[in-house]
């Protein structure tokens, strides 16, 4: 029998957007989902040929004491130096791809949500069929990313300069998402998407 990869949607969002409770929504009403954040941790794994690449370019220090990879210290040193970060990319970004394209083809609910904070700039929006953008104020990103990651306003701005600026994707997206209200009022809005999506899909 042949399958078939099912309509995929995509859901892009800066960091500190919302985007894991959005997608939990989105679980909760069956739909199956593909992160890209966690993609991007698993192809870094121990015993992974991406992580025995960069330990050989940037030594011990960027393990942790149990052989995994130090994001921190592969963070610092990806924001202050642009070549190396290019070079991170190169390595990673393809076997982050193939990655994705596995666990998309697995999904069988009624259409697939790739949830991915590069998604314009990866490319990766060319694979949906409509992507979603989250609208979330720069203030409330900033504060959150802070909060979560316990790193400094100077840092966080460094990550969110990294990526499109939340116009940009607005621009780019088919559907918008804002999500600077309560837990309710979202919940809400994303029941409202998916009857949206699954119309979209009986035309």
């Amino acid at each position: 029998m042949t399958t078939h990869p099912p309509t995929i949607i995509g859901l892009a969002g800066g960091i500190g957007s919302g985007k894991s409770t959005i997608t939990k929504y989105f679980n909760d009403m069956g739909i199956q989902s593909v992160d890209a954040d966690d993609v991007a941790r698993l192809v870094v794994a121990p015993g992974s040929d991406c992580l025995n690449k960069i330990h050989q370019r940037y030594g011990d220090n960027i393990l942790l004491n149990d052989g995994t990879l130090n994001r921190k210290s592969l963070r610092d040193i990806i924001f202050d130096n642009p070549e190396e970060r290019i070079w991170l990319e190169a390595l990673t970004h393809p076997a982050i791809r193939e990655e994705i394209s596995a666990q998309l083809h697995a999904i069988t609910s009624s259409y697939a949500l790739l949830v991915h904070p590069l998604l314009f700039e990866t490319k990766q929006d060319a694979i949906c069929k409509l992507v979603i953008a989250i609208d979330v104020p720069e203030n409330i990103q900033l504060q959150r990313v802070m909060s979560r990651d316990n790193i400094s306003r100077e840092s966080a701005e460094k990550i969110m300069a990294a990526q499109l600026s939340n116009s940009e994707r607005l621009e780019r997206a088919d559907l918008v998402l804002e999500n600077s209200g309560n837990i309710a009022e979202m919940n809400a809005k994303v029941l409202k998407l998916h009857k949206k999506i699954l119309e979209s899909q009986s035309c």
